[in-house]
């Protein structure tokens, strides 16, 4: 695994290269915010009103939250849609590439619960040194 992603960064360093262009620092800079994972897992079930998922995370502000879904939006892995009701209703639902960030998404959630406790004793372990 490391040949590969070392001949990557070869690659892109022979083609002129530019960090402020990275294109995985341009997908990671909004998909790896602190609520966008668990905003795009509760998508995941199906189209939510902005009021369920503020119910399903009630830990995030319905400004931070509004952000989120504006940036996934930006991004196309989120599609809003509003309806024509009195007052107007919104629906929030991921899109056919939100769908496919989901796969790389679940790897992440697998490796994140199988290697937590390695950082921990890590993150412990660093702290009293």
């Amino acid at each position: 695994m490391r040949d590969i992603s070392h001949s990557r960064i070869k690659e892109w360093k022979a083609m002129g290269f530019d960090p402020s262009r990275c294109p995985v620092r341009q997908v990671l800079d909004h998909v790896g915010a602190k609520w966008t994972s668990l905003i795009l897992l509760e998508l995941e079930a199906g189209p939510q009103r902005f009021n369920a998922l503020g119910r399903a995370l009630p830990d995030i502000s319905k400004r931070m939250l509004t952000q989120s879904l504006r940036d996934l939006e930006r991004d196309g892995l989120v599609a809003r849609t509003v309806f024509d009701t009195k007052p107007p209703s919104v629906t929030y639902e991921l899109t056919a590439l939100g769908h496919s960030f989901m796969v790389p998404l679940h790897g992440m959630i697998a490796w994140s619960a199988a290697k937590l406790p390695d950082i921990q004793h890590s993150r412990a372990a660093f702290d009293q040194a």
